[in-house]
C-alpha cells in the first residue's frame, strides 16, 4: 500500500497544556522545531500526534499487553485525566471514555 497514517491532528484549547499531558501519557517528546508536534522518543515510524486548536478528532488508545486497562486509567488519572461519568455507552462497549485536563475526550480500548 502506498499510504500510511503519519499523524493525528487533535483539537485542543491550548497546545502547551496539551503537550504537557500527552507527552507524559504517551511517552512522546516535542519536536525541537515545533513543540506542538509530538513524536515517539526513537522517532520510529509510529503515528505522531499533532496538536491543533482548529481541527476536531479524538484518540483511541490501545492498552499494551504488559499492563491492564485499570492500571492505564489510574496512570492517566494521576496525570490529570478524568473518567467521563455521563457518557452513554452502547451495549457491550469495549472502551472507556476519559477527558484530558484540557477537556479533550479520548478512549481507552479494552483488549
Amino acid at each position: 500500500m502506498g499510504l500510511t497514517l503519519g499523524a493525528i491532528i487533535l483539537n485542543v484549547p491550548g497546545t502547551a497544556q496539551a503537550s504537557a499531558f500527552w507527552s507524559q501519557a504517551l511517552n512522546y517528546t516535542p519536536d525541537p522545531s515545533n513543540p506542538d508536534f509530538l513524536a515517539p522518543p526513537d522517532r520510529a515510524a509510529a503515528t505522531r500526534l499533532h496538536l491543533d486548536s482548529t481541527d476536531r478528532t479524538h484518540l483511541d488508545l490501545w492498552v499494551s499487553p504488559d499492563t491492564t486497562v485499570d492500571a492505564e486509567i489510574s496512570r492517566l488519572e494521576a496525570l490529570g485525566a478524568r473518567l467521563v461519568e455521563d457518557w452513554t455507552y452502547p451495549e457491550g462497549a469495549d472502551f472507556t471514555v476519559l477527558q484530558a485536563p484540557d477537556g479533550t475526550v479520548f478512549c481507552i480500548i479494552h483488549p
